[in-house]
C-alpha cells in the first residue's frame, strides 16, 4: 500500500471540519521519550483553533489519570481502550466489561506466567502495578517471530495481545483503542461524525485507529513506516517528520486550515 503524504490531505479532506485529534502518545507525541515545549505549544494552538486533543494511549491507568489532569488536553483513554479520564471534571470511566477487577488481574498474571514458560526472559513492565484492565511486559529484545508466537499463544488462550514501541500488552480480545474511542465519542460527542475526527499513531497497537471504515482520516507519524509490513490497517496519510515533530506537522496543517477558513 502506498502511503499518501500528509500535505495531500489539503485536497482530499475538509480539514476545517476537524474538531478532535485522537492521538497515541509514545513515539507519536514524544521525542526521544519526552514531551517538548514545542509539543505543548501545539496543544495550545489546537485548542485555540477549536480542536480538542484526546490521548489514546497504551499507558497505565495511573499515567492516564495524571496526563489528563496536567496536560492542556481534553482527556485521556488509557490501557489501549480500557479506561477513560476526563480532564475536567476528573472522572474515571471503565470502558471494558469487567465485574471483578481483582479477579481479572489475577487471570492476567496467570497468563503472563504461562507465557514465561515459553519465554522465561519476559520482564514485567515497571508501570504494570498501576494497571487495571491489562498486563504489560517489556518489548525490548523480542524479535518479530517471537512477537507473532506470543500473539498466537494469547489467542489460543482467548486473550488479546498487542505491542508498541515500549511494551507488550495482554488484554481482553475485544479491547482496543478504536473500541474505547468509539465508546467515548458516543458518550461525550454523539453529534460528531467521521469528518470531525483525525486519529494519529505510530505502531501496531494503534492499528485499530487506522481502520478506514471507522476513521477515514488517519495519520501516521513517519516512524510508522517501520511497521508497514505488520499493519493490516494502515494510516491514510503519513507525516514527513517522525514522532513529536510529525504530530506538530499535523497540528500546524489543521491550524493553518482554520485560519484560511476565517479569511474566506
Amino acid at each position: 500500500m502506498r502511503f499518501a503524504p500528509l500535505a495531500q490531505a489539503f485536497s482530499d479532506v475538509d480539514l476545517t471540519s476537524v474538531r478532535l485529534v485522537a492521538t497515541d502518545m509514545d513515539g507519536t507525541l514524544t521525542t526521544e521519550g519526552k514531551f517538548t515545549p514545542a509539543l505543548l505549544q501545539a496543544f495550545e494552538q489546537l485548542t485555540a483553533a477549536g480542536i480538542q486533543v484526546l490521548l489514546v494511549t497504551g499507558r497505565s491507568a495511573g499515567w492516564g489519570s495524571g496526563l489528563a489532569h496536567y496536560l492542556p488536553i481534553w482527556g485521556a483513554i488509557a490501557e489501549n481502550g480500557g479506561l477513560f479520564y476526563a480532564g475536567e471534571p476528573r472522572v474515571e470511566t471503565l470502558l471494558v466489561p469487567l465485574v471483578d477487577t481483582a479477579q481479572h488481574r489475577q487471570r492476567l498474571a496467570e497468563m503472563f506466567q504461562h507465557l514465561q514458560t515459553t519465554f522465561p526472559n519476559l520482564r514485567e513492565s515497571d508501570d504494570n502495578r498501576f494497571r487495571v484492565t491489562d498486563w504489560t511486559f517489556d518489548v525490548q529484545g523480542l524479535a518479530i517471530a517471537e512477537l507473532e508466537q506470543l500473539e498466537r499463544l494469547c489467542q489460543s488462550a482467548s486473550w488479546g495481545f498487542t505491542y508498541s514501541t515500549v511494551q507488550c500488552h495482554l488484554k481482553l480480545r475485544s479491547q482496543d483503542k478504536a473500541a474505547g474511542l468509539l465508546d467515548v465519542l458516543q458518550q461525550h460527542f454523539p453529534d460528531y461524525t467521521a469528518a470531525h475526527i483525525v486519529t494519529v499513531g505510530d505502531s501496531p497497537n494503534d492499528e485499530s485507529l487506522f481502520d478506514a471504515k471507522r476513521f477515514p482520516f488517519s495519520v501516521g507519524v513517519a516512524n510508522v513506516l517501520d511497521y508497514r509490513d505488520r499493519l493490516a490497517h494502515q494510516p491514510a496519510y503519513v507525516t514527513n517528520a517522525a514522532a513529536g515533530e510529525g504530530f506538530r506537522e499535523l497540528a500546524q496543517l489543521l491550524c493553518r486550515a482554520g485560519k484560511r477558513e476565517k479569511l474566506t
